[in-house]
């Protein structure tokens, strides 16, 4: 007597976006682990439960180095998900252990910033009309962020109506606007470079747009409390007061 097999459980499949972290080691790769070793001590939490796409393309000459440097990574509780930019036959045996390769990733918009260090008027009246102008989706958020929540929206702008506690944090691909007080951080510009965040109160915990950023301690003491906004000037965070 034959059986015949119970139709199986269909296997589904779907696509999703997710938003990644980019790292780009540079050598020499000790000198770039010291300044990554600085940046965690001073934001230990800046890559929990956070995918990380390692960018090699300036690692062309360190094949070698590269399964070594994903160990040490990871020593570092960082996790990289998957890497890009590096030349398949260069990695030859060593590309069975690395992380899958990726790409496609979105481009990012050229930048538009401005040339000068302060802004007046006209740069920020720019900004503004550049702001309202540019079509992008956007999201509100009409309450408080409580600590240990993260908001992402990876397409546009974010604006969150009340404040950001320490501990909480907003990731946005164009601009970050926060009409209350802003302490925990805040990372804009994911998709485009020209994004900014401002908001009412300066205590933040670490301000970034498109990968550059700024801690606490880095920041103008005199502008805590105020009303700022930040921006990038070529490889410079700029934070300048709103008054």
């Amino acid at each position: 007597m034959s059986v015949q097999a119970s139709p199986s459980t269909p296997v589904r499949f779907r696509g999703r976006s997710l938003m990644a972290l980019v790292l780009r080691p540079e050598p020499p790769i000790d000198a770039w682990l010291l300044g990554l070793d600085d940046l965690l001590g001073r934001s230990p939490g800046y890559f929990t439960s956070r995918p990380v796409v390692a960018d090699l393309s300036a690692m062309a000459d360190e094949g070698d180095q590269l399964v070594r440097l994903m160990d040490k990574l990871q020593g570092r509780k960082i996790r990289v998900m998957a890497i890009e930019g590096a030349d398949p036959e260069r990695l030859g045996a060593d590309l069975d252990r690395l992380p899958p390769m990726v790409e496609g990733g979105r481009p990012a918009s050229a930048p538009a910033v401005p040339d000068v260090a302060q802004p007046d008027a006209a740069a920020v009246a720019a900004a503004v009309a550049a702001q309202q102008i540019r079509t992008v989706p956007s999201l509100m958020i009409d309450k408080p962020v409580r600590s240990g929540q993260s908001i992402t929206f990876a397409e546009g702008d974010v604006t969150i109506l009340g404040s950001v506690a320490s501990g909480a944090e907003v990731m946005a691909g164009g601009s970050i606007h926060i009409y209350g007080t802003l302490r925990g951080r805040a990372m804009a510009g994911f998709a485009h470079k020209d994004g900014r965040i401002f908001c009412s109160k300066l205590h933040a915990e670490l301000l970034a747009i498109d990968g550059i950023y700024k801690t606490a301690d880095e920041m103008d003491a005199t502008l805590r409390g105020k009303a700022i906004q930040a921006w990038t000037s070529g490889d410079t965070l700029v934070i300048a007061g709103l008054d």
